[in-house]
């Protein structure tokens, strides 16, 4: 997995990487198919003070792109939103991938078409 941390008007420290690859590790403990992934962390001049921080990712893994994005008053609370929102797209996402070789019900024969109804 490629990973690339980047910040926009923040200097991205050491501890704050850490913060961020420490998180992700629950994330390729639930997939472990990541191919990339980009984090984007920034402080915006907003008025209002309690959504400074963002937070934002991009995840490459086979056939998709996911996208999440977070903001709040505390980057460290940003990071933690979202890679729970990140988390979620994640177990949809296989969720997905493992759903989707069930056979039609109109591909069955009538008897197995009845139990699968039932």
């Amino acid at each position: 997995m490629n990973l690339t941390i980047s910040g926009h008007h923040l200097e991205v420290t050491p501890a704050i990487r850490e913060y961020v690859q420490n998180k992700l590790e629950r994330i390729i403990r639930h997939f472990d198919q990541v191919i990339d992934t980009h984090v984007f962390l920034a402080v915006d001049n907003l008025t209002e003070k309690e959504k400074r921080q963002k937070a934002e990712i991009n995840v490459q893994v086979s056939g998709k792109t996911l996208h999440v994005a977070s903001v709040a008053q505390d980057l460290y609370a940003a990071i933690d939103m979202l890679m729970d929102k990140l988390d979620r797209q994640i177990l949809k996402h296989k969720q997905m991938l493992k759903d989707h070789n069930r056979t039609a019900i109109k591909r069955l024969d009538v008897d197995e078409a009845d139990v699968a109804a039932a």
